[in-house]
């Protein structure tokens, strides 16, 4: 009987040709800051890409059918991404919102509106830039057929809710290869956008009967997949669970040069995230603390069910000058702002990965969370705390602001361990190839 994984590594020596699903990270081509997603499309964009034992071909949806991308561009496009999304924190000029975001946290500068990017209206969503990137950002080659390849890499969600590309692949012997990064939408649809669940369900359940193997990014996810599948009587196919890496900018980054104190929350402001809470926290603080009251930085567009958190910024005095909202900031700024921050607070109600809580313990950056599963798993040596428990979590930010905490090792998982380890489950491990 021949060894599955055996096979895989054959196949892969013979035909080391790779189909890359760029749909998500094309979707993303015009904005100055990634996602978390975002980040992993483009991680493994630029490790396919880079490896000169593959001939990568970048594909994307359309009409529920896969067409392929111009190579020469897409090489292109991803370099530009990289380029725009890291960015350089102490040699580029920096934005208005920056800043004045700055002034705020050097001397206490007041600020009109600690609002700085309004949420989304349909007047901004109107065609325009967006439109012209698109057209260029699709440049797909339509007549051209698919390459024989041994492999379809899949890791942004996309092209998932019908069933017909992977199974066409399967049909064609391609080995199908998915990332699942949460199941958020199934297991907790009151943070999501109605309709959300129905999506993701049809998403999961594609990937659970059609993919060949699934990567997820903790091992919270994978219980949550495998007790998904068995409520489904369905037989999953290998679930590997890999933490995701850090970019470079995460693991050594100059604080950003401030006076007052201040704590940094890094994320979509939703409903998930718990920042009405949290807001309501930082209220009272105020009150126990007066003048001595820390800063608090939220850096995130806005996502579902904001109202609560957009009327504390707007209607709030206590938090006027105090609570500041900015987004779209390179990881440059980002990584500036966690080194120079007292903690990062996360105070979310669920998540499948927290990246930044991750890459602030990677910056030696002390991290207050919530006591939930993911950050039990990925972010241990922080302090932890009920994502409910109002008192505990003042009493922790007062005590962080009177005097520094102290951080306790870490070690970081790293994008080389990642795709080593991703590289031996799906037969692109270098060494079994050329055994092979």
């Amino acid at each position: 009987m021949v060894d599955p994984l055996v096979d895989r590594v054959y196949l892969a020596a013979v035909n080391r040709s790779v189909l890359f699903d760029a749909s998500r990270l094309l979707s993303r081509a015009e904005r100055t800051a990634p996602t978390g997603v975002d980040r992993v499309c483009l991680a493994y964009a630029e490790w396919l890409l880079g490896r000169p034992d593959l001939t990568v071909t970048a594909v994307r949806t359309r009409h529920d059918q896969l067409v392929v991308v111009d190579g020469a561009w897409f090489r292109r496009c991803v370099k530009s991404l990289r380029s725009r999304w890291t960015g350089d924190f102490f040699e580029r000029s920096l934005t208005p919102d920056e800043m004045r975001l700055m002034a705020a946290l050097t001397d206490g500068a007041p600020m009109a509106d600690s609002i700085m990017s309004q949420p989304p209206t349909d007047a901004a969503r109107a065609p325009g830039r967006r439109t012209r990137v698109l057209k260029r950002l699709f440049r797909s080659q339509w007549t051209r057929k698919l390459p024989q390849s041994s492999l379809y890499f899949n890791v942004g969600h996309t092209g998932l809710t019908d069933p017909s590309i992977l199974s066409g692949l399967e049909g064609r012997g391609i080995e199908r290869i998915v990332m699942l990064h949460d199941l958020i939408p199934i297991t907790h649809p009151e943070f999501c956008r109605p309709g959300d669940g129905a999506k993701h369900r049809a998403r999961v359940l594609t990937a659970l009967r059609h993919a060949s193997q699934i990567v997820v990014n903790s091992a919270y996810t994978a219980s949550e997949l495998s007790a998904f599948a068995e409520r489904e009587a369905i037989k999953p196919p290998p679930i590997h669970a890999v933490h995701l890496g850090l970019e470079p900018t995460f693991t050594a980054a100059r604080p950003a040069r401030t006076l007052l104190p201040y704590f940094v929350h890094i994320g979509t402001i939703e409903a998930r995230k718990n920042l009405a809470f949290l807001l309501t926290v930082w209220r009272r603080l105020h009150e126990r603390m007066g003048k001595a009251a820390p800063q608090l930085v939220l850096i995130g567009r806005y996502g579902w069910e904001n109202e609560a958190v957009l009327d504390h910024l707007q209607r709030s005095p206590a938090l006027r000058g105090l609570v500041h909202q900015a987004s779209d900031l390179p990881d440059s700024a980002l990584a500036g702002l966690m080194a120079g921050a007292r903690a990062l607070i996360a105070p979310s109600s669920v998540e499948g990965f927290d990246l930044p809580a991750v890459e602030a313990s990677a910056l030696g950056v002390p991290v207050i969370a919530s006591d939930i599963a993911a950050h039990r798993e990925l972010v241990p040596n922080a302090q932890l705390i009920d994502p409910l428990d109002g008192l505990g979590w003042l009493e922790a930010l007062e005590r962080a602001t009177r005097r520094p905490l102290k951080v306790p090792a870490y070690t970081a998982p790293t994008w080389n361990n990642h795709f080593a380890r991703v590289g031996e489950c799906v037969g692109l491990d270098v060494r079994r190839a050329e055994a092979a």
